[in-house]
């Protein structure tokens, strides 16, 4: 059990641009969707934050809401690894000054290229540089490219620099689609590796059916994204509440043993007693240790629950040492 962790460090959170704060004008803006706010996106986060601090200027991102696949196929909208508000907690993390949040709207999306280099980036913010990865594009119609933004960083007068590929340690290249597909098959040793910290969620304990405290197993109760991808299973976790991490072992599935009902979270916390109903928790997915069964019975369950406790209080004592987003996310208070 960790000690919270204190964050001196000012950062804005900005969604609306007639809120852009003056003092915040002319810095150094990295542009994406950063969803996982992964190692490759991270690449482009650092070299935003070192030029910044080379100019003597502020280092931002820059994102969108929603999430533009789900803009555009809202019957098939993304499984996000990092909403809105997560996101900004790493970028807060990373040491940057600020995110802005673009509302991604009807008439964004038809927002010409030219319009958003002119309007936003140099109008509004003022940018000395922008920073993009190599795949990232922009406008209506996606016309705005690489090369189209180096071309208008030319014409008003800011630097651009774009990022190449960022790879793993096989050489394959670092994606969200690649970590939302590991954490679909219970990969979570490729997905954490990925990331470059441990793949986490936040929520509000809600009350439940409390089967858990009459088998020996309280739990805490969390409802994810309906979205949410995860593969159905048991897991190694930590919790944090009240700032604090716990260790615990959790269930993400339908409970086919009793009522094969929505997907719902269930964490049990090791040697924890109180109330958590209604609290905001964070759960870090340390190991996956099984699909998800059911069970002929009562006694079949609970055996396999105590295994499954065991396996997980040995994963989580054997677990690599925490990245420094791990620490600055999941221990501070």
């Amino acid at each position: 059990m960790g000690e919270p962790i204190k964050q001196a460090h000012s950062f804005q959170h900005i969604t609306d641009l007639a809120q852009f704060p003056e003092k915040l004008r002319g810095g150094v803006v990295a542009i994406g969707n950063f969803d996982g706010v992964h190692r490759g996106h991270r690449a482009v986060l650092d070299l935003a934050r070192d030029e910044a601090a080379k100019r003597g200027v502020p280092a931002l991102a820059m994102t969108f809401e929603p999430h533009p696949r789900t803009f555009f196929r809202p019957d098939q909208s993304v499984f996000r690894l990092t909403p809105s508000h997560v996101k900004a907690e790493i970028f807060e993390a990373e040491h940057l000054d600020g995110v802005i949040e673009l509302p991604f709207t009807k008439e964004f999306a038809s927002m010409a290229a030219e319009d958003f280099v002119k309007d936003i980036l140099v109008e509004r913010l003022g940018i000395s540089q922008s920073i993009t990865g190599y795949d990232f594009h922009f406008g209506k119609g996606r016309q705005g490219t690489p090369e189209f933004l180096e071309q208008a960083g030319e014409a008003y007068r800011f630097a651009v620099t774009i990022v190449g590929a960022e790879g793993d340690e096989g050489g394959e290249i670092i994606s969200s689609s690649r970590i939302r597909a590991a954490l679909a098959e219970g990969e979570l040793a490729v997905a954490n590796g990925l990331l470059g910290y441990r793949y986490f969620v936040e929520a509000t304990v809600q009350h439940g059916e409390k089967r858990g405290r009459e088998l020996g197993y309280p739990t805490a109760n969390l409802k994810l994204a309906d979205n949410c991808e995860l593969k159905e299973g048991v897991y190694a976790v930590q919790i944090k509440i009240d700032g604090v991490m716990h260790d615990g072992v959790a269930s993400f599935g339908r409970r086919p043993t009793f009522d094969d009902g929505a997907p719902l979270l269930e964490v049990h916390v090791f040697d924890f007693t109180g109330d958590l109903y209604e609290k905001p928790v964070t759960v870090c997915f340390i190991g996956f240790i099984r699909a998800e069964l059911k069970f002929d019975g009562i006694e079949a369950l609970i055996s396999q629950m105590d295994q499954d406790s065991a396996e997980a209080r040995a994963m989580i004592a054997s677990m690599r040492p925490l990245s420094h987003l791990d620490q600055m996310l999941n221990t501070d208070g």
